[in-house]
């Protein structure tokens, strides 16, 4: 195969990730969490629901769904979204707010190699990541593999030394970004025939056959997959949670050759000319549009 072949079976190295959609059972504590909690502010209303975000930017879509039930732990879904903030003074002031509003929904910390990641879960336990990226130039590579760990790092020393009067006063202006969405699956393999060999992204990490990590352009990872809670699951339930995930890509013509791909693998999917909807092997649904 030649090269120019191959890249045409890759999702574009200019890919991101956009909007992620959450079903909500109840509105008004989910939108105070994510307004106060995440410093997050009103872009949209639509249907009811509303789009979430940082200067105009929608990162959160909340989207009403009464009657819905929440989903057992061992079902495929979200695992987290991840927030990413441009310097580590933004980023602290959010984790600030968070751990203030409610101290339990704090998880976890780790200093990823590649990132530095704060972890917490919203009030209808749907898991959020807020990190820092480290310049692409301190990364280090094994072959096509980005080296990651998971390494200590305490949140109240990160704070005594980020968290400043300045960021916590321009934390709504600051930028975010959706920088890359976690799924649970059923089983790792399905997960790389589908968003590897099928989708198009490559393959950036492993962990010991429990979880894969996938980017285009030589991010760390736009999405990863695991079976940590999850392993053998099967199609998920209609639940509160995840709702949709949107990946953004620059042309028509991205869209069109992803389409013929998901087509050759008979994998269905709905094609309006400048979106793509479809759903992986545990019916999380996904949008791949034009950005």
């Amino acid at each position: 195969m030649t090269a120019e072949a191959s890249t045409q079976d890759l999702l574009p190295a200019e890919l991101t990730m956009g909007t992620v959609m959450l079903k909500v059972g109840d509105m008004k504590l989910m939108t105070d969490y994510y307004q106060r909690a995440l410093g997050l502010e009103t872009v949209a209303e639509q249907d009811g629901g509303l789009y979430l975000g940082r200067q105009q930017k929608p990162l959160v879509h909340l989207a009403p769904a009464p009657g819905l039930n929440l989903p057992s732990r061992g079902e495929a879904g979200l695992f987290h979204t991840a927030l990413l903030f441009e310097d580590q003074h933004s980023l602290a002031a959010t984790i600030a707010t968070a751990a203030q509003y409610e101290p339990q929904s704090f998880t976890g910390s780790a200093d990823h190699l590649v990132s530095e990641a704060f972890y917490f879960n919203d009030p209808e336990g749907n898991g959020i990541e807020l990190y820092w990226d480290r310049p692409r130039a301190a990364w280090s590579w094994e072959g096509k593999n980005v080296v990651m760990d998971s390494l200590a790092l305490p949140p109240q020393r990160y704070l005594q030394q980020y968290l400043t009067e300045e960021s916590v006063a321009g934390q709504r202006q600051a930028a975010a970004g959706v920088g890359h969405v976690h799924l649970q699956v059923g089983d790792v393999q399905s997960a790389h025939e589908f968003y590897v060999g099928t989708l198009g992204f490559e393959k950036t990490a492993g962990w010991h056959g429990q979880a894969l990590f996938v980017s285009a352009g030589g991010y760390h990872h736009h999405m990863a997959m695991n079976v940590w809670n999850s392993r053998g699951a099967g199609p998920r339930r209609d639940t509160l949670g995840l709702g949709e995930v949107l990946i953004e890509v620059p042309s028509g013509d991205d869209v069109a050759a992803l389409a013929d791909r998901l087509k050759a693998a008979g994998v269905e999917s709905h094609h309006t000319g400048a979106e793509l909807r479809f759903e992986d092997p545990w019916r999380n649904r996904i949008r791949v549009a034009v950005r």
